[in-house]
């Protein structure tokens, strides 16, 4: 289990520099600390996304939320290595010697193709088989990850609406002067918690997300390469040459 550096490092310097500029200029980070505005902000966001977000969707989100900090394995060497390894093994043995790997092969992706393999398919049959199954996955995967996009729509405009509320409380409050300074204060903080949670937070994590969606994709990309060239019965290292373009 590897920790992505460098969104921890993104989430400090983002935050540091946002409050360390507000102190400079000799502001106070409780002045930025305001509930209503975050109720208002973080709450109308949320329901929002639910509603327009089906649970087939939103559920996946919210477990790949983890990838932003705990990136899944994806090592392109070791991967070329083990199909290199399926293909010698299958020069030796033939393809039912690939058997019992298809069946204790802990990726579902890598081991129905395996399976195919050992089943006898023809090797356009296994191409357009796992191209099919790696659309659907890539377009799954896509869809959890603009539920952070969609947020990050979102945020800004309910962080305006909330400074509309605000204004409103005071507007209603113009002969009570005590009490003008809490509404002016949600309805500046409120747009401040819209625009930062868009820009800072959310927009970045559907960034990132996308971006592992498109390398996990790559790594299949490679996989359907490597077990159409088995099934071809081309040369291990024919293979290995080939399969090495997908990380130059």
């Amino acid at each position: 289990m590897r920790v992505d550096i460098l969104t921890l490092a993104g989430l400090v310097i983002a935050f540091a520099a946002i409050l360390g500029g507000n102190m400079i200029e000799g502001g106070r980070v409780g002045s930025l600390l305001q509930f209503t505005a975050f109720v208002i902000v973080i709450g109308g966001t949320f329901g929002a996304v639910l509603l327009q977000t089906p649970l087939k969707v939103f559920l996946p989100a919210m477990k790949m939320l983890l990838w932003v900090f705990i990136p899944p394995p994806m090592d392109a060497g070791k991967q070329i290595e083990e199909i290199l390894e399926w293909s010698q093994l299958a020069r030796r043995e033939g393809l039912l010697g690939l058997e019992q790997i298809s069946e204790d092969h802990d990726e579902p992706f890598a081991r129905k193709g395996l399976q195919m393999l050992v089943d006898g398919r023809e090797p356009e049959m296994i191409r357009s088989i796992m191209e099919v199954e790696l659309d659907s996955m890539e377009e799954q995967a896509m869809h959890a990850a603009k539920v952070f996009e969609a947020a990050g729509g979102y945020a800004p405009t309910i962080g305006i609406l909330g400074a509309v509320m605000g204004l409103i409380h005071v507007m209603e409050h113009l002969a009570e002067p005590s009490k003008l300074g809490a509404g002016i204060a949600v309805a500046f903080v409120a747009t401040i918690y819209g625009v930062g949670s868009a820009n800072l937070v959310l927009l970045p994590i559907a960034g990132k997300l996308k971006s592992i969606v498109l390398a996990q994709s790559r790594m299949r990309e490679m996989m359907i390469e490597g077990l159409t060239a088995i099934a071809e019965g081309e040369n291990p290292r024919a293979i290995e040459a080939k399969l090495r373009g997908y990380i130059q």
